[in-house]
């Protein structure tokens, strides 16, 4: 996978670039449309060509529900499920396992090691780790594959809020580690800046989510 940068602005740190994957270039920045579960909502493939969606984004967490990345593999990846022949991008899942895992059994738990939840449609116990995450989006066949990141509350402690930096940045650490141990092709691994509101005045970040769409620069 090789980036390259076509613009910089005079005025401020704003670029367009080019990043080169192994189902297509895809120039930057770029709106990805959505397809959590495997298919973007209400459109189909040949709409979204037409509309000229470059690249898509898939789930882990979803996926790995349903219809988990064990059958989605054996079909041939996710660009086969999808009859998407463009690049892929798939999140780690690390903030539906926090959101979603505590709507049943209320004991989504993170720690140094990663996310413990439960699945939101059957209740089953469920770990997320940095490692997990990789090799799950590995077998979906992602072009550009995400870390596992700490997700903290709304509102949270600027502590919470400084141990989540802390902790995703290690994590990303041994994503890397274990992502340099496998046969990656031409598939990349990007990091991942997560954010909160701190209770006190001052925020230590802030993050944007978008139930639609999602920006890579």
């Amino acid at each position: 996978m090789r980036f390259a940068i076509g613009h910089l602005a005079k005025n401020s740190k704003a670029r367009t670039g080019t990043l080169a994957t192994a189902h297509g270039i895809i120039e930057t920045p770029v709106f990805m449309p959505v397809a959590s579960n495997g298919s973007v909502k209400s459109l189909p493939i040949w709409e979204l060509e037409k509309l000229g969606a470059t690249m898509i984004l898939g789930n882990t967490y979803h996926l790995h529900l349903r219809p988990g990345e064990e059958n989605i593999a054996q079909a041939g990846g996710l660009h086969k499920w999808l009859t998407w022949d463009k690049p892929i991008l798939t999140d780690s899942g690390g903030y539906q396992a926090f959101s979603l895992g505590t709507t049943r059994a209320k004991i989504a738990k993170t720690n140094d090691d990663g996310v413990k939840f439960a699945s939101h449609l059957d209740g089953r116990k469920l770990e997320f780790t940095p490692e997990s995450v990789l090799d799950i989006q590995l077998k979906l066949g992602s072009d550009i594959v995400m870390v596992l990141d700490d997700c903290p509350p709304f509102p949270a402690s600027e502590v919470r809020l400084r141990q989540a930096v802390s902790r995703t940045t290690d994590w990303a650490k041994r994503s890397l580690t274990h992502w340099q141990k496998q046969a990656v092709g031409e598939r990349g691994v990007f990091g991942i800046i997560q954010g909160g509101g701190a209770q006190a005045p001052a925020a230590v970040g802030i993050s944007t989510t978008n139930a639609v769409g999602s920006c890579l620069t």
